[in-house]
């Protein structure tokens, strides 16, 4: 799985603490058997320490299936109340006989250009 982020600054303001960050998540399927994503967990760190949790059904309002070799990446975005913060998460991934696992992402950085020390 690779993460990357940008920052968004034609929907952010500094000024009312709104920093707009995008990220790509591209999640490959390394496994020799299927598995679908069906829900998604992200644990939200503010610069200041704030934690926000966001769970619900699929990415971008899709469940993907994805076979053995077989990758999916999508686009979505991220409010921070800080110039600086970071993201982690789990999808929880469905097996055909009904086996789950949960994929971890692993905690990356949502940053605004000139804005680490």
């Amino acid at each position: 799985m690779t993460v990357s982020t940008t920052y968004v600054p034609a929907q952010s303001s500094p000024v009312e603490k709104r920093y707009v960050f995008a990220y790509t998540v591209r999640i490959a399927n390394e496994g020799t058997e299927p598995a679908q994503l069906r829900t998604r967990h992200w644990i939200i760190t503010h610069g200041t320490g704030k934690v926000e949790e966001v769970r619900g059904p699929g990415v971008v309002g899709k469940q993907p299936m994805l076979r053995p070799g077989e990758h999916f990446e999508y686009t979505s975005g991220c409010v921070l109340e800080t110039p600086r913060g970071a993201m982690r998460g789990t999808y929880q991934m469905y097996r055909p006989d009904g086996r789950m696992f949960d994929a971890e992402i692993a905690s990356f950085q949502l940053a605004m250009p000139h804005s680490l020390n």
